[in-house]
């Protein structure tokens, strides 16, 4: 989460927030946007890749759970490969009961890229790096006839654009959606917890770590002037809110939960 960040630096942050130095929850968010004649996945969470996971490889469940069934999924945008993205793509039975129209959405950087991906940059013990490369090989060999490559940008659908912003991978991408007067980001791996108070801490996942600080600066930047709700891969429940300006940095204000 903060591999260039000093011990003493890291562990302040940490005590600011009475959390512990040794373990940091990682939440994994994805979104399903509904429009009059599409529905649309962004992002898959894990697989099966971590059995002794209990929360991982549920994205049927997830869904269901959410009143929305696999089989009506019109589209999935990936806003990059790594395994905790296309995971539950790869997840028993879940290929079976897609629909055989499906479009996945995906930069063509981010597809040259997992043909022979270069972890020389990132901060990855081994066997996630391993773990990262069979996933992509597994998710282009089992999901190609579903491509929908694009290079900049491509409309999903009316209101829904998935852009290319590189960064966290060669094609890492957000998908901005509009309704009516409302904006929402979604922000992949573009934008962590830690982002706010140290945009120029790397994450150990981030192919290039100075291009993906230049991102999450700009999309801040972004966030901030235009007022967009921001959902992000890994901010914590309830992981949706607003980004506002805080000098020269930025804050995460949180959704008021209402339950």
């Amino acid at each position: 989460m903060a591999t260039n960040a000093d011990t003493k630096s890291l562990n302040a942050w940490l005590d600011e927030r009475l959390l512990a130095h040794d373990t940091f929850g990682w939440a994994l968010n994805a979104v399903v946007v509904k429009t009059r004649d599409q529905t649309i996945l962004i992002d898959s969470g894990l697989g099966e890749e971590y059995p002794d996971f209990p929360r991982a490889g549920h994205l049927i469940q997830r869904l269901e759970a959410a009143g929305v069934e696999l089989g009506s999924v019109t589209d999935v945008v990936l806003t990059h490969m790594h395994f905790d993205h296309v995971g539950g793509l790869l997840a028993h039975g879940v290929k079976q009961r897609l629909r055989s129209d499906l479009r996945v959405h995906l930069s063509a950087f981010e597809a040259r890229f997992w043909k022979q991906p270069d972890f020389s940059k990132t901060a990855m013990p081994p066997a996630l790096a391993d773990l990262a490369r069979k996933a992509s090989k597994e998710f282009l060999e089992e999901y190609s006839s579903y491509l929908h490559l694009f290079d900049q940008e491509a409309e999903v659908a009316d209101g829904v654009t998935v852009g290319l912003t590189g960064g966290h991978t060669p094609g890492h991408s957000v998908v901005r959606v509009k309704s009516g007067n409302d904006r929402l980001m979604f922000g992949g791996d573009a934008i962590f917890p830690v982002s706010f108070d140290h945009p120029e801490w790397h994450n150990g996942f981030e192919h290039d770590p100075e291009e993906a600080t230049r991102v999450r600066l700009r999309l801040m930047a972004e966030l901030a002037a235009s007022g967009s709700w921001l959902v992000s891969t890994h901010m914590p429940f309830p992981s949706v809110g607003r980004v506002v300006a805080a000098g020269d940095l930025y804050r995460w204000v949180p959704v008021q939960w209402d339950y």
